[in-house]
């Protein structure tokens, strides 16, 4: 059958699935270097203090919103798959699960702005931020989660019983430390997309306060929220530097972790494959 000659509609088919994957690679790669060109070339001592401040407030959003998020995340995800494979609580949380992770981001937002910031009178900051990110990637830290769980053999676990090791002990001695790798990818890719969120955060901080002062004192200025203010506000010498310097340093760091994230899973899947 390999042998014999494809047809032209079978021909055509291939084509046009080769173009349906390179097509969208090549403009995402031409619009990748665009971003680096244009941003590295703004690069100075100036740009690079705008910039900085701004990611410096990135990390601390992520740093608190992964403390946040990972023993939720996690905790739920242990849960689920440890002790109520087959209740029926376990198969609703995972149906909302899947759910949240499909909602628009812009929604979180809407709710961080409720019920963070006016329900509990935490105020536009850095907490209520934190706290609408960490909603936004429980999620992801949850798949990411059960995803490792699952990878860890059954084996593993009856050698456990076997041994005579209470459930609690399987997990936390054996089923956790061979899937922290997978967990700790998870978390890094989730990280990573709290790092580039500007949606939530907008409608969090207030569109009109991002493009009246952009250069005000925000505790929601990181760096996506600073670079819609450097685009979207009030024309000023350097807004468009800043703004191209600003999304080149955020690109860079999103791949980082993407890349990071990459060599953890990689590293943690290797020796088991080996085993095998």
């Amino acid at each position: 059958m390999s042998g014999r000659k494809l047809s032209a509609s079978d021909r055509a088919l291939r084509w046009l699935c080769a173009a349906a994957v390179l097509v969208p690679i090549a403009v995402l790669s031409s619009l990748l270097v665009s971003v680096a060109l244009v941003g590295f070339t703004q690069l100075d001592a100036e740009v690079l203090a705008a910039v900085g401040g701004a990611l410096r407030d990135s990390v601390y959003l992520g740093l608190l919103s992964a403390g946040l998020a990972v023993p939720l995340g996690v905790g739920a995800a242990i849960g689920l798959e440890q002790y109520g494979a087959r209740a029926t609580w376990a198969e609703l949380l995972d149906a909302k699960v899947a759910v949240l992770a499909g909602v628009p981001s812009v929604i979180y937002g809407l709710l961080g702005l409720e019920l963070f910031a006016r329900a509990l009178s935490s105020g536009r900051g850095l907490l209520a931020g934190a706290l609408t990110i960490a909603l936004l990637v429980s999620p992801m830290i949850f798949v990411a989660s059960r995803e490792a769980l699952r990878g860890v053999s059954a084996s593993q676990r009856e050698a456990g019983l076997a041994l005579g090791g209470t459930r609690w002990q399987i997990v936390r001695h054996v089923v956790l430390p061979m899937a922290i790798p997978g967990i700790v990818s998870g978390t890094i890719l989730a990280v990573a997309r709290a790092l580039g969120s500007a949606a939530p955060l907008l409608v969090l901080g207030g569109f009109a306060a991002a493009r009246v002062a952009p250069e005000a004192a925000d505790p929601l200025a990181v760096l996506p929220v600073r670079i819609f203010s450097w685009i979207a506000g009030p024309a000023r010498e350097g807004a468009g530097g800043n703004a191209a310097a600003g999304s080149f340093v955020l690109m860079v760091v999103c791949l980082g972790l993407h890349g990071l994230a990459l060599v953890i899973r990689g590293r943690s899947t290797g020796p088991r494959e080996a085993e095998a």
